[in-house]
């Protein structure tokens, strides 16, 4: 079954039965046994995993996201969580312990690295960051205690891709587990477990969901074992997706392709254009030829997300006040993946280790929505006009 068709069939009822096209929504926290030995039994086995025991572990409407994920993903089985960050947490502390060391990039999203050095931490886990790029070089950077190797591809806010495959080949060779946010891509352009990673971790408040108006995460394993463990995990610390969240995900999930082609398009569109302009010091793209990263996209992606970085000549922050502030169609706001287009202001330095950021004041992250580009492009125009006034 193609990746579109799974997305449209999966995690429904028989196509043969009767009743509504969606799951409807299953808002529960009691849920009733028939029978006294089938509620003392109904933690036993692959119950806790399998069955809707407990409106806290799960209901039909996580299963049946979990599963539309997980096929599209190409895993073993996904965990739904309340949140993306959640879905990073969870998995992080899922596989490590006191004593245990975890590689981050230094690339890696704000409120990762966060967790990593203040909260990993104080439970005896220590980060070390590492360039972006170090491919298959991340051998030299694993110690004995190391358990997990966390990439992240392209970079939160700079962009800077990653060679996944050969991370996950030297990780593999010393036993190490390794994690991937793919938040950016989604599965429909790079599907992780493919590449060699053990644990795919999805922001589902993005793309999949698709529409800015709910927050939840997905946690995808390549085996049994690990999808236990990180379920127990996510189960012990009450972390759930309320069925409502779950019931949107997967409604959003249905067009998660015919969007994200057109909103790639798009972004392409104007990224080049964005590029010609002589305001513009660089756009930070995979997808560009230009970005230090297109070799590494181009050949293990099979397309692009709508988001990306933006640095300008200028370093007047109250020009660049004018041209954001008058744009029409570009809201100021932070996430992203959803239908409007949405512009993002950020101050250097952000927080680095390895490989300090400083090429530019501050930076813009754009994201690219479903309206006409040729109107987006008349804003950023009219925007660009607004710097030298």
């Amino acid at each position: 079954m193609k990746r579109d068709t799974r997305l449209i069939a999966l995690g429904r009822a028989p196509v043969r039965a009767e009743g509504p096209v969606n799951v409807p929504v299953h808002r529960a926290s009691t849920i009733l046994s028939e029978h006294l030995d089938g509620y003392i039994h109904r933690f036993d086995g692959d119950n806790r995993y399998d069955n809707v025991t407990y409106g806290a572990t799960g209901t039909q409407n996580s299963r049946a996201l979990a599963e539309t994920v997980a096929a599209v993903e190409g895993g073993y089985r996904t965990v739904v969580t309340g949140s993306g960050l959640s879905a990073v947490t969870m998995a992080i502390s899922a596989v490590v312990g006191a004593g245990d060391h975890v590689l981050v990039p230094d690339s890696v999203y704000g409120p990762t690295r966060r967790f990593c050095v203040e909260v990993l931490r104080r439970y005896g886990v220590e980060a070390s960051f590492y360039h972006p790029s170090a491919g298959a070089g991340i051998a030299e950077l694993i110690r004995e205690n190391t358990r997990l190797v966390y990439t992240e591809a392209p970079g939160s806010l700079t962009f800077e891709m990653q060679d996944i495959p050969a991370i996950a080949q030297a990780a593999r060779a010393r036993g190490v587990l390794v994690a991937m946010d793919n938040t950016w891509a989604t599965p429909i352009h790079f599907r992780p477990l493919e590449h060699g990673v053990d644990i795919s971790i999805q922001a589902g408040t993005k793309y999949l969901a698709g529409h800015s108006d709910l927050v939840i995460g997905m946690i995808t394993t390549a085996t049994d074992a690990l999808f236990r463990t990180i379920a127990d995990q996510v189960h012990a610390f009450g972390d759930v997706a309320s069925p409502d969240d779950c019931f949107l995900t997967l409604r959003g999930m249905r067009s998660l392709s015919v969007r994200l082609e057109r909103q790639s398009a798009s972004a392409m569109k104007i990224a080049r254009w964005l590029e010609a302009r002589p305001e513009v010091k660089r756009v930070l793209y995979p997808p560009l030829e230009s970005d230090p990263g297109h070799v590494v996209w181009k050949r293990d992606f099979e397309g692009a997300s709508s988001l990306f970085g933006l640095t300008l000549h200028t370093t007047d922050e109250a020009a660049v006040a004018r041209m954001v502030n008058g744009l029409a169609l570009f809201r100021i706001g932070s996430s992203w993946g959803g239908y409007e287009s949405l512009v993002a202001f950020n101050r250097m330095p952000i927080p680095r280790t390895v490989i300090p950021w400083t090429e530019t004041p501050f930076l813009l992250r754009i994201h690219i929505g479903l309206e006409h580009p040729d109107d987006l492009i008349a804003d950023l125009d009219a925007g660009l006009a607004r710097l030298g006034a």
